[in-house]
This record gives C-alpha cells, sequence and structure tokens, in this order.
C-alpha cells in the first residue's frame, strides 16, 4: 500500500498542476509579485486565454493542454502527426476573433513531409469542441522543406481587418553564400511574415500579389527567425522582433514589401566568430528600430494595454530566453526610448508573455519544468 501511495504522489508531480486555491506567490519585486498559475509544463511555446477564463497551452514534444478554475488538466485530442525534435514541434496557437461564435483556433507546428526526412512548417485551423479538435485543415505548409531542425518562426498576429500574419523562419539555413539564400528568394515562404485570409486564401491586396517571382502570400522577406509580433494598440502600429545570428537581434516596423536584409546585411556574426557580410545597411533593406549585441534571443512579444499596471500602458514586453528575463520596452511613438530587464532573479529562459484578461502580464518559461507566471500589482 505504502508503494501505491509513492507511486501515485510521483504520477501526479509529473503532470502539470493548476490551481485557483493553491498557487505560490514569490516575494514582491518592483512594485509586483510573481505567481506560479501552472507547473511541471515541459518545454511551454504558448498560451492562448478563452472567453469562460479557461486557456491553452501548448508544448513543444506536441501535446495542447486546457486549464480551467478546476485544477484538472485536460490533453487536447485530434493534433495532427507533429515533427517534435530540437527547435520543432507544436509552436504558436491563437483564437479566432469571432472565437465565442466559432470556437476556432489556429495552431504551428512542425511536420515531415512526404519523403518523411525533409520537414517544415505548417499551420492549421481547428474548432475546439471540449478537448477535441475537430474540422482541421491545413492552410498554409512553407516551402521548402528541410532537413534542419532550427528557425521555425511561428508566431500569428490577428490584423485589425481580420487577416492573419504569421512568421516563418529561415529554418536554419546557413548563411554562406548569401546571394543563394532562401530569405532573400521570395519565390519560397522561407524566411517571411506571410498573411492570409481566415480560411488560408490570400488577401488580394497582399503587396506581392501578381508580381512574378514572388510568392503573394509574402507580406515581408528577408527574416531569419522572427518569434514575437504585435500590433500597438494606441497607434496601430506593427512591431515585431528576430533573432539574429551571434549578435544583431532586431526590433523592427511591420512594412508591406520591405526587405528586412538577412543574411544580405546584419549586425551579427557567425556562431564561429567568422563574418557573414560587412554590411549593416543597404539600399532597399528596412533597417532595425533597434538591435541588441550581445544577444538576448527575443521571444513572445506584446505591449500592454491592460489595467493592472497603468505605468506600463503602452510599454512592450518582451521575453529572453538567452540571457533569462523579461525586458520591458519603452516606447515614444516609433522610437524606443528606454529599456528595463524584469524577473532577471527567477533565471528562467522567457518564451511567451502575454496581456491576460484580467489586465495581469502572463509570462512562459521554458524548461523540462517549465510555468506559467502571472505578473500582479503588489
Amino acid at each position: 500500500m505504502r508503494f501505491v501511495i509513492l507511486l501515485l504522489i510521483l504520477l501526479t508531480g509529473m503532470l502539470p498542476q493548476a490551481s485557483a486555491q493553491q498557487q505560490s506567490a514569490s516575494k514582491p519585486s518592483g512594485g509586483f509579485k510573481v505567481v506560479t498559475v501552472v507547473r511541471n509544463l515541459h518545454h511551454p511555446w504558448s498560451v492562448a486565454f478563452l472567453p469562460d477564463s479557461s486557456f491553452l497551452i501548448t508544448e513543444r514534444r506536441g501535446r495542447m493542454l486546457l486549464f480551467k478554475n478546476d485544477g484538472v488538466t485536460r490533453v487536447i485530442k485530434g493534433l495532427p502527426a507533429i515533427r517534435a525534435e530540437r527547435e520543432s514541434g507544436l509552436l504558436d496557437v491563437v483564437t479566432d476573433p469571432d472565437f465565442r461564435k466559432n470556437r476556432t483556433i489556429y495552431f504551428a507546428y512542425t511536420a515531415n513531409g512526404p519523403d518523411g526526412l525533409l520537414m517544415g512548417t505548417e499551420i492549421a485551423k481547428a474548432v475546439l469542441d471540449g478537448t477535441t479538435l475537430k474540422n482541421m485543415k491545413v492552410i498554409f505548409r512553407a516551402e521548402p522543406k528541410t532537413s534542419e531542425l532550427t528557425h521555425f518562426g511561428s508566431r500569428f498576429l490577428f490584423a485589425r481587418d481580420g487577416t492573419l500574419f504569421i512568421t516563418i523562419g529561415d529554418h536554419g539555413q546557413y548563411p554562406n553564400p548569401v546571394k543563394s539564400h532562401n530569405a532573400q528568394n521570395p519565390s519560397n515562404t522561407i524566411g517571411t511574415i506571410i498573411r492570409l485570409n481566415r480560411d488560408g486564401t490570400i488577401p488580394k491586396d497582399n503587396p506581392f500579389v501578381g508580381k512574378r517571382g514572388y510568392r503573394p502570400e509574402i507580406y515581408t522577406y528577408g527574416n531569419r527567425n522572427p518569434q514575437g509580433i504585435a500590433r500597438d494598440p494606441g497607434t496601430g502600429t506593427i512591431w515585431f522582433h528576430e533573432h539574429g545570428p551571434k549578435g544583431g537581434d532586431e526590433l523592427n516596423i511591420l512594412k508591406a514589401g520591405a526587405n528586412y536584409g538577412w543574411p544580405a546585411v546584419t549586425y551579427g556574426i557567425n556562431y564561429d566568430g567568422t563574418v557573414i557580410t560587412d554590411r549593416r545597411t543597404a539600399p532597399g533593406i528596412e533597417p532595425p528600430v533597434t538591435y541588441w549585441t550581445p544577444c538576448i534571443a527575443p521571444s513572445g512579444m506584446m505591449i500592454y494595454d491592460g489595467r493592472a499596471f497603468p505605468q506600463w500602458k503602452g510599454n512592450m514586453f518582451i521575453g529572453s530566453l538567452v540571457e533569462r528575463h523579461l525586458r520591458r520596452v519603452v516606447l515614444q511613438g516609433n522610437r524606443v526610448t528606454g529599456q528595463q530587464v524584469l524577473l532577471k532573479g527567477l533565471g528562467e529562459r522567457i518564451r511567451d508573455v502575454r496581456t491576460g484578461p484580467d489586465g495581469f502580464i502572463y509570462v512562459l518559461t521554458d524548461s523540462p519544468n517549465g510555468r506559467l507566471l502571472r505578473l500582479e500589482p503588489r
């Protein structure tokens, strides 16, 4: 009997846990406290809030979890075949703007091609019926497929007109030779930000529709690995960031048809110390608003518009993987006027950051024992 009880305790400890009655708070810091909402998550990647106060969390290994206010972890059934290896797996998830009516979600994942060897980013939509996905439809497949297991981008943003922006990384293609890099070849969708209608069709006003040699889905190209995109609620400006190589993480403003330069221009170098290019700018290349060297490895992004932290209204928040902190970026129009490092003491990789429907700030930590954290005013 003692063995059975011990086994049950061990098994329970391995499952993600959430409880409104049993959440733990750290010591207050800088005017806020940090509350653990869910623990024991395996490399969580994204969180999406639902209208009934429940929320979804994706784990990179290929699980989608539903949490309600009862402490029970529910595993979502009906996901497609997912290849989860290194940086690949189940990635971003968002709800449809009309979710209350259609119960539709969108999610990004990596999947094998027909040969079972090459793989790449795919985007699907499905109806969330209880804990089951129904009527799933793949609305986009990045091309070409690749043997690399890194740089999949995969962040979503719905525009005000209801179209969907999706970031697509360069799938880890080595930057040399620069001229043959897929991110500078708009006849494919690698290293781009694309824009689709919600049914997967292509908006007629996309910048390259009807232009020879360009894929019509493309909204921008020359992107390395953008893992954060957000719209400023005050100005309507859409911002995104992307990983640089060794140095040169970028914060950019989204502009239709723009070429963001990778790898023809960059503020970084190869990981072995060799030079990618000596150019930081070039004619026809959209420069970053700011960049980070050394890298912070940005992931996740939101611009705060809640009520819990009025002093932070209009500030941008970005997760840092390599520097293990949450970065607050102060904006004035289209300029960055200040930055602050938060949560450094946690020592955890920050994968995602969102404003919750309650106005609090929610953060996902990226580890085999990841957590969903909530920042509350002290």
